[in-house]
């Protein structure tokens, strides 16, 4: 009989926690008595801690890993990977936009060819996000250096190795689903529905922020582009120096006037110089974050 971990945060939850335990205890009791739960609270500022210790004092199963202070969904997953037992991993998110019941229907495709399975994980076939969830798969996969299926979620079954090796990763900046595509094995996709759950804590910037890290964080060919762009720039440079000076010695021995047009070149070549240096700037202060090698999280406390 296998023993089941099932890893879940918790930030503004307090409406979810206990129809997702009972939910979850539901599909995990038909696999196996031997189980355990792992919430970790994210820093969450409602009462989702207080009902998750509710639950921990009527079930042994349970456990709570509180942290000191928010530091983002990912994070908070890596923490709750660190701490579970099981020989096969669950990962979910305890909002229910993520039927629990996946469990089973994820831990059925592994067990079908359990050799050559290592992970099954869900994507989204109808995304309700925007043209910016598209884009960005889209943009991810044409810079970065791994491929993800587009729609790619976090819920998933893992085997206990796969877990190991992927904590072997120690990101500053973590981008859990590339790390995840990244530690490789053999992964297979399932088409999930999500349910939409009403307003999501993930705000514009929040998105925006993490696509930053996913690019930044799994890619160098922004470097490469600013290169082949400077490039580019130079050879123009060249050609038209050679024109005016050609047009001088040959041809018309009047003075170019055109006010517009030298502004707009001023100010083309001005903002790629300054986009080009901010991009390498990041990149810098990523290396610098990493260099100072601080803790990605902090906790508070464990409850068992």
């Amino acid at each position: 009989m296998p023993f089941l971990s099932i890893v879940t945060t918790l930030y503004q939850s307090e409406h979810y926690v206990e129809e997702f335990y009972q939910r979850t205890i539901s599909a995990a009791s038909k696999i196996s008595n031997d189980y355990e739960i792992i919430f970790v609270d994210d820093g969450s500022t409602d009462n989702s801690c207080g009902i998750a210790k509710k639950i921990i004092e009527k079930d042994k199963k349970v456990r709570l890993v509180e942290l000191s202070r928010n530091f983002g969904h990912h994070k908070a997953i890596i923490v709750g990977l660190e701490h579970c037992k099981g020989d096969y991993v669950f990962l979910v998110d305890s909002d229910l936009e993520e039927d629990p019941d996946l469990l089973l229907t994820f831990y059925g495709i592994m067990q079908k060819d359990l050799k050559n399975t290592d992970v099954v994980y869900g994507y989204l076939e109808d995304r309700r996000g925007t043209y910016f969830g598209k884009l960005f798969y889209k943009l991810f996969n044409f810079i970065g250096d791994i491929f993800m299926h587009e729609g790619t979620i976090l819920v998933r079954v893992m085997k206990k190795s796969y877990v190991n090796n992927l904590l072997q990763f120690k990101e500053k900046d973590v981008f859990i689903l590339g790390l995840m595509q990244l530690a490789g094995f053999k992964q297979v996709a399932v088409p999930v529905h999500k349910a939409d759950k009403g307003k999501s804590t993930y705000t514009f910037l929040k998105k925006l922020s993490l696509a930053a890290d996913a690019i930044f964080s799994f890619s160098n060919k922004p470097l490469l582009y600013i290169c082949v762009l400077g490039f580019i720039m130079s050879i123009i440079s060249f050609l038209c120096a050679a024109y005016l000076i050609l047009k001088r010695l040959f041809g018309s021995s009047e003075v170019l006037l055109g006010w517009t047009s030298m502004m707009v070149s001023l100010y083309l070549i001005g903002g790629l110089i300054i986009f080009s240096i901010g991009i390498v700037g990041i990149y810098i202060g990523r290396t610098y974050l990493q260099v100072k090698n601080r803790p990605n999280t902090i906790i508070r406390n464990i409850y068992n």
